[in-house]
């Protein structure tokens, strides 16, 4: 095939979901182009909620690559006023929030994947971003010069540098043979949205319950977010997932836990087992391609580590991408790509294993950790701070090594 049969373009991401669309925020705010190419349709559907928490460090990463991004976040999802934690139906402890500056970012906004995606969407398209639709990638290939994408209809795209933004699946990753490390959680969850009663909402609280005695002691998260609200089921070991996972089981054991309607207000129900891997490298051996996102790393959903790492990794390889163009020498340049691959894989792994604290606490099978839970229960009342930890435990450590430049 000759050079002008191949479509050229100085960067590519792959993949038009929230962290794709971050990538090519990003590179327009260093002052680069960007071309985003996704296997899906541009009218997908996106069912179900997703991703819905955001950090107040990715919504000013938002805002800073687009000025009033997140403060569009902020105001389309919502705040919740007061947190709770309950052990076997007792409350152990509650916190409640002073309302938030209206005119700075808030600590948190809980908002659905589908409306964050179209809030970057119109960002990336008032940005000049390109959009190529319906176009899977087959193959990359990477050497000294730079990439090449194939596509399944055969078509050739050649790109210096390449943001991989294709998620679990990763097609780039796979191509350029990087694997991931890390195990799978042998437990399941079946996550549930329902659309709120506007008419006759709950209370807008987060609540989670350690061994809810509605449902066998199985552990259970409620999160409200714009519209609706996501609950989490642990199942036990045993539990049949298809048995807790269908909507017909949901409507078995939902109405247990929260007012009968809801049952009938089901608008997503899926059963998860998590996987908490990381890839080897977030760049391949040319230093020619970077992961972000659920391409670089795979986390349990506690403490919302994923899509809130993924923001820093799309903007932290968009900045490195700018560095490495901008380099006198290719050593230079291979030397800006690796450091961010080595910055954000540092992060990785520790947001990994925060995820595997906060997983372990939540379970409550390791002994000791069982009893401790126990013990914190039983004190809470007259020591709050071991209600606290309670609390935060199936989020795990907040604080990050002292090496990172981000938050998450």
């Amino acid at each position: 095939m000759s050079q002008a049969n191949v479509q050229q373009r100085p960067v590519l991401v792959v993949g038009a979901g929230p962290i794709g669309l971050t990538a090519a925020l990003a590179l327009r705010h260093f002052g680069l182009p960007a071309t985003v190419i996704e296997a899906e349709p541009k009218d997908r559907l996106r069912p179900g909620s997703r991703a819905i928490y955001f950090h107040k460090a990715t919504l000013q990463h938002l805002e800073d690559i687009y000025t009033g991004l997140g403060k569009t976040f902020a105001e389309h999802g919502v705040v919740w006023p007061i947190k709770r934690t309950l052990f076997r139906g007792k409350e152990v402890y509650v916190k409640r929030y002073p309302s938030p500056d209206p005119n700075a970012l808030p600590p948190f906004t809980s908002l659905p994947q589908v409306e964050a995606e179209k809030f970057l969407y119109n960002a990336c398209l008032e940005a000049g971003v390109e959009f190529v639709w319906e176009t899977p990638v087959l193959d990359v290939q990477t050497d000294e010069e730079g990439v090449t994408v194939i596509t399944a209809s055969g078509e050739r795209w050649s790109c210096d540098y390449l943001i991989a933004a294709d998620g679990a699946r990763s097609t780039v990753r796979q191509s350029v043979s990087i694997e991931m490390e890390g195990p799978r959680t042998k437990d399941y969850f079946v996550v549930v949205d329902v659309k709120e009663d506007e008419a006759d909402p709950l209370p807008l609280e987060r609540v989670f319950h350690y061994q809810h005695p509605a449902v066998d002691g199985r552990n259970v998260l409620f999160v409200p977010f714009a519209g609706g609200w996501r609950i989490d089921l642990q199942l036990l070991d045993g539990d049949d997932p298809e048995q807790f996972g269908s909507v017909e089981g949901v409507k078995q054991w939902l109405p247990k836990v929260m007012p009968d309607k809801y049952a009938d207000r089901i608008t997503w129900v899926s059963t998860y087992r998590f996987f908490q891997v990381v890839a080897k490298s977030l760049t391949d051996r040319h230093h020619r391609v970077l992961l972000a996102g659920e391409a670089a790393h795979l986390f349990a959903p506690f403490g919302a580590r994923g899509m809130n790492s993924g923001v820093p990794d799309a903007i932290m390889a968009a900045k490195a991408i700018r560095a490495a163009l901008d380099a006198e020498n290719r050593e230079d340049a291979k030397a800006a790509i690796a450091a961010a691959a080595n910055e954000r894989l540092i992060a990785a792994r520790y947001n990994r294993d925060c995820a595997g604290i906060a997983l372990e606490h939540i379970q409550g099978t390791d002994p000791a950790i069982h009893l401790k839970r126990e013990v914190a229960a039983s004190l809470a009342p007259i020591l709050p701070r071991l209600g606290k930890w309670l609390d935060e435990g199936p989020y795990g450590p907040k604080s990050g090594p002292p090496q990172l430049s981000t938050k998450y």
